[in-house]
C-alpha cells in the first residue's frame, strides 16, 4: 500500500533518474520550483502533507512514464517486483454506498459481482474505489473522478474522507474534529456548510488515499 514516505521516494528517484535536481523536476512539469522541497513535504505542525494528484499527473507526463514506473522507481532494481498486472479493487457508485446492503458494519464492500478498477498500489485487500456522480463535491472531485479510499486507515484532523451516515447519506468530506461527542466534517465546496453529528449517526467514515483525476 502506498505511503507518504514510498510517494516522496518515489519522487525523489524520479528525479534522480532524470538527472534532476527535485526542483529541476518540478520546474519541467511547469510547476513552482519548491513544491517538491523537504520543507514542503511536513507541516508546521508535524502533519505529514503529501504531493497532490494533479502536481504527480504532470511530472509523470512530463517525464514520459507511467504510475507504474513512478512507483518502482522508488525501490532499488533488485529489490523492484516483477511486472505484473496492476491489482484490482471493488469500484461503487455513490449510489450504491448509499444504500443499505451493500456495505458491513466497517464500511467494507459486502456480498459479489461488484465491478472492478485496476490501480496500482492498493493491493492490501482493504481499499476500494467510488465513481463520483454530479457536481455536488466540485470543485476538486467532479463527475466521473473515482476515489479510492481504505476503511482501515488511521483517520486525523485535516484529512479527506467519505463518510456514510446512519441514513444512508454518503459524502465527501474533510475530518475538521473528532471527538467522544461529536464528529464535525467540512465541505470540499465552500457553498456548503459544515455538518456536526453524533458518533452514533455515523456508520462509517473511509479515508481518501488517491483521486483518479
Amino acid at each position: 500500500m502506498l505511503s507518504h514516505r514510498a510517494i516522496w521516494a518515489a519522487l525523489d528517484a524520479l528525479a534522480e533518474r532524470h538527472q534532476l535536481s527535485t526542483s529541476g523536476l518540478a520546474k519541467l512539469a511547469g510547476l513552482d520550483a519548491t513544491a517538491f522541497n523537504p520543507s514542503k513535504r511536513v507541516s508546521k505542525d508535524g502533519r505529514e502533507r503529501w504531493p497532490s494528484t494533479e502536481s504527480i499527473a504532470k511530472v509523470l507526463e512530463a517525464t514520459n512514464e507511467t504510475f507504474d514506473s513512478f512507483l518502482s522507481g522508488s525501490m532499488p532494481y533488485s529489490q523492484a517486483p516483477a511486472r505484473v498486472s496492476s491489482p484490482t479493487v471493488p469500484l461503487l457508485g455513490f449510489a450504491q454506498a448509499g444504500s443499505g446492503g451493500f456495505f458491513d458494519a466497517a464500511g467494507f464492500p459486502a456480498g459479489q459481482g461488484w465491478d472492478e478498477v485496476r490501480f496500482p498500489g492498493f493491493s492490501d485487500g482493504t481499499a476500494y474505489a467510488l465513481e463520483v456522480t454530479g457536481d455536488s463535491m466540485q470543485p476538486l472531485y467532479r463527475d466521473g473522478d473515482v476515489l479510492i479510499v481504505s476503511p482501515t486507515e488511521q483517520l486525523r484532523r485535516g484529512d479527506r474522507v467519505v463518510a456514510r451516515t446512519r441514513d444512508g447519506e454518503v459524502m465527501a468530506k474533510i475530518l475538521y474534529r473528532r471527538t467522544e461527542k461529536q464528529i464535525e466534517l467540512h465541505s470540499i465546496n465552500p457553498d456548503h456548510a459544515p455538518r456536526i453529528f453524533k458518533p452514533e449517526e455515523i456508520d462509517w467514515i473511509a479515508r481518501i488515499l488517491w483521486a483518479s483525476q
